[in-house]
């Protein structure tokens, strides 16, 4: 039995500033809440008591009664004391914000109003009652069978048995719904973090793509520019080969020679380093994408290099291994209806765990060798040449079912028997503290499989390295 989690609801807007009441209210109403409003502490409580709305948007600061008071008597009143309190305040003092809490409050919004925080938090709290709501009606109902079913079983005995089951199998179903509202809860926190990641290098990028474009089509002009002085300089030396003193000495000073061998080469250098940039903004502005609320033909080709080119600096050779070589396999593919930013993430999530992969592999290799010290110099030549890091990336398109197959492989540690029963739950990670959260191929399954349709599986073995398989409809057949 899944429970839905509605986002409908009524809101009650308390604050005695008519700006704040026009501006929260335009917004609430715009996303299609039912919105009821109280200018005191007084047609607060009297309003909560007639209408019972589902979460308070209550003012500390108030004439009258203030805010904490407010929200004292609602929660002493059986009608109004379930429902979920917001208070709104400029005050930021954690005593205040303390005090609001263990009166019953379960958050705050600080004014000014940040209009995508306070839907996140209303949305996010609509949620939380809806979903107790109905979990508590849902409660109320297997407490209703529970006691027919005893208030029958001195006449029917032979009914106790299909009771229990009756009662494990609505267990077994309010377990599932409490596993549904969590994964929901962190779903819901990936989905913010991702949603504010996406802005800030999407504003970053659209910041630094002017100047450099401006840069970069001015650069043709300077080198141009440049070389017309070099021309013209060598027709000087051409007709006056004998200048005067004073520029014979600043010929002299300032090597003339060699500021004309050295000028095109640093404007050529400017030039490739400049388009470099600009590829790399054009690449986090195609990771970033925020249109992830629509299915879109895009190329699954694209979004790969795109996500390649921003893990550019993690392939790079270091002091602890060589350079790691990226195969790719690519298939011809047509546009793949998918949701963009949400499927560049799981290549993100599955790029950085295959790196992460091969430079443990790296370590452990480099461990076994300071171990055995007799090594002879050339074998411990031979095994860094042989085991360089790989990432190989094969698509492909199964005609029969029109089905797009991604697979990313990689030549790292691999995974031992323990950690692949284990990889599906959320929050298990064999990576450091501070290194992983164990998040991010549980977030991925759901993108691929819940969002997409899809499957995304696994084989691994120690020592022999990780391939995951991705397979998305060609065609989406969910649109939300």
């Amino acid at each position: 039995m899944n429970i839905p989690v509605l986002e409908t609801g009524v809101i009650l807007i308390v604050d005695d500033n008519p700006n704040n009441l026009e501006v929260l209210s335009e917004t609430l109403m715009d996303r299609g809440w039912e919105i009821l409003i109280a200018v005191n502490g007084e047609g607060a409580i009297a309003q909560a008591e007639y209408a019972c709305p589902d979460i308070i948007l209550l003012d500390v600061m108030m004439p009258g009664i203030d805010g904490f008071t407010a929200c004292q008597r609602l929660k002493l009143n059986p009608v109004t004391c379930d429902i979920p309190i917001i208070f709104m305040t400029a005050l930021s003092e954690t005593v205040d914000k303390v005090k609001g809490l263990s009166l019953g409050a379960v958050d705050y919004i600080t004014k000014p109003f940040e209009h995508e925080e306070v839907l996140a938090r209303i949305k996010t709290h609509l949620q939380i009652r809806n979903l107790t709501k109905q979990l508590q009606s849902h409660n109320q109902q297997l407490q209703q069978e529970i006691a027919d079913r005893l208030a029958v079983e001195t006449k029917l005995q032979k009914l106790t048995q299909e009771l229990e089951q009756r009662v494990e199998e609505r267990t077994f179903q309010l377990s599932q719904a409490l596993d549904n509202f969590q994964q929901a809860q962190v779903r819901l926190v990936q989905q913010e973090k991702m949603s504010t990641l996406g802005e800030l290098v999407a504003g970053i990028a659209h910041e630094i793509n002017n100047p450099v474009n401006f840069i970069l089509g001015n650069l043709n002009h300077a080198s141009e520019y440049t070389q017309n002085f070099i021309d013209l300089f060598k027709l000087y030396q051409q007709y006056y080969p004998n200048p005067e003193g004073e520029i014979q000495q600043k010929i002299d000073e300032i090597d003339i020679d060699f500021l004309m061998q050295d000028s095109p080469q640093i404007m050529s250098s400017m030039y490739k380093g400049t388009k470099r940039l600009a590829q790399m903004i054009h690449s986090l502005r195609h990771f970033s994408r925020r249109d992830d609320s629509v299915v879109q033909p895009i190329d699954i080709h694209e979004g790969i290099d795109s996500t390649l080119l921003i893990l550019q600096y993690r392939l790079k050779a270091n002091s602890e291994r060589s350079e790691i070589q990226i195969i790719k396999d690519y298939g011809t593919l047509p546009p793949v209806e998918c949701f963009p930013g949400p499927l560049n993430q799981v290549f993100m999530n599955l790029f950085a765990n295959a790196i992460d992969a091969i430079e443990e592999s790296f370590v452990t290799r480099s461990n076994s060798i300071a171990n055995f010290p007799k090594i002879a110099a050339s074998n411990i030549h031979l095994l860094s040449v042989e085991n360089k890091g790989q990432i190989t990336i094969r698509t492909a398109l199964h005609q029969q079912s029109s089905v797009v197959i991604i697979k990313i492989a990689d030549n790292g540690i691999g995974m031992t028997e323990s950690v692949k029963q284990r990889l599906s739950e959320p929050m298990f990670t064999t990576k450091p503290v501070g290194k992983g959260t164990g998040l991010g191929l549980s977030i991925s399954r759901q993108i691929i499989e819940e969002k997409h349709g899809g499957t995304l599986s696994f084989v691994s073995e120690p020592r022999q390295g990780t391939e995951f398989c991705i397979e998305i409809p060609l065609l989406s057949q969910r649109h939300f």
